[in-house]
């Protein structure tokens, strides 16, 4: 009975696989599955992302669940999202629960479906993964952008730090000037003219000698005048 039932569905699988499907023996065989991913650019001389499925039916299949493994296809081109050797256990252990639900009934066909959606499902998770991380690369490099246009707010706090921060600047700065004043003064051998305090002054006699020299200058002037008047 079940030997009867292996060859029906091994017929039944050849005139859906005709080019996927080869045999090992006469109850082993293996079905190439490829895989449609959407959005999917693959170019004209490369082929997409693939892999075997390998079938062994046991004397009392289909009672008995079918030996299934997943093998690499020859040649065939690694992809960024998928790999057999990564994915092989997790893809088989997402069949369990189908091979529970249709012991008893040729299953093959319904085991190559699943298998075919859940590695299909496991890219478009993995380069959906992939898209979010690159495009929160992107709004995390704009929010940095964007910072170079908005002011730190204003707070006490802060502004008593600019202020300290300034008034140090223009302090460097002033001390800066006045040296590099004085070096262009000692290089052009000039001295810098130095104000005598009153005390020096007086002990040199000069103290109000300007001032007395302009007095008399003033009275001169003033006699001057007078003398015209009275002409």
């Amino acid at each position: 009975m079940g030997r009867e039932e292996q060859v029906e569905e091994r017929e039944v699988l050849e005139s859906i696989f005709p080019e996927e499907i080869t045999d090992i023996s006469e109850t082993e065989f293996r079905i190439k599955v490829v895989l449609d991913i959407p959005d999917e650019e693959t170019p004209e001389d490369e082929e997409p992302p693939s892999f075997l499925l390998s079938v062994r039916y046991p004397d009392d299949y289909p009672d008995e669940a079918p030996h299934l493994d997943i093998l690499a296809s020859p040649n065939c081109p690694s992809h960024l999202h998928f790999s057999v050797g990564d994915d092989r256990d997790q893809l088989l252990a997402d069949l369990a629960d189908t091979i529970q639900e249709n012991l008893g009934m040729a299953m093959v066909f319904t085991l190559y479906s699943t298998l075919k959606e859940a590695a299909e499902q496991l890219v478009q998770d993995r380069k959906a993964a992939a898209e979010k991380v690159i495009e929160e690369e992107k709004l995390a490099a704009e929010r940095e952008e964007n910072k170079k246009f908005h002011g730190t707010p204003v707070t006490p706090e802060t502004f008593l730090k600019w202020r300290e921060g300034f008034l140090r600047e223009m302090e460097e700065q002033r001390v800066r000037e006045e040296e590099e004043r004085l070096a262009e003064l000692k290089k052009a051998k000039v001295k810098e003219p130095v104000k005598m305090t009153g005390r020096q002054l007086w002990e040199k006699g000069l103290a109000g000698k300007g001032d007395e020299e302009e007095e008399e200058e003033g009275l001169a002037d003033g006699v001057e005048q007078l003398k015209v008047e009275a002409v």
